[in-house]
């Protein structure tokens, strides 16, 4: 499947959502690494990187979940999967395949996997630092509260 970028301008420190070479250039279009956690994990990192962003440029990029509800899906910048090591977490390369763009605000069907935040609504990808920083706060939360029971 192909990937089509959107052509938004992202902020400055953002990183735009896809990266294509100038026209003289034949270069591949750069697509989203992707960092999956469990869905508790992945909406307390949401929130978390969106109270601390009182800034205008979106700090918490697309985000995607699965349709069984197990999992978040953060995009983040080509290349994040050649060094993320952050335990209860994974990021692959996607190569862009699977992703679509072009029909973004479309509801996703039941069962299927559909957009949290779509690429429209926030802009560029997740900061890898600040979704790193975030997923650590997420998890000692839920560690607390799992041991206050």
């Amino acid at each position: 499947m192909d990937s089509i970028g959107t052509d938004t301008a992202p902020g400055a420190g953002a990183t735009p959502l896809t990266a294509q070479a100038p026209a003289a250039v034949s270069a591949p279009v750069l697509a989203p690494d992707l960092v999956t956690v469990s869905v508790r994990q992945g909406l307390e990192a949401v929130d978390i990187i969106r109270r601390g962003a009182g800034q205008a440029v979106p700090a918490v990029g697309p985000v995607l979940h699965d349709g069984s509800g197990d999992t978040l899906g953060f995009l983040v910048p080509p290349g994040t999967a050649d060094a993320w090591d952050l335990p209860g977490s994974a990021c692959t390369q996607t190569n862009g395949r699977g992703m679509r763009f072009g029909d973004l605000a479309a509801a996703p069907t039941a069962g299927g996997t559909g957009w949290l935040l779509p690429p429209e609504a926030v802009g560029p990808v997740t900061d890898p630092e600040v979704l790193r920083a975030a997923l650590g706060e997420a998890a000692r939360l839920i560690e607390a509260a799992d041991n206050c029971r």
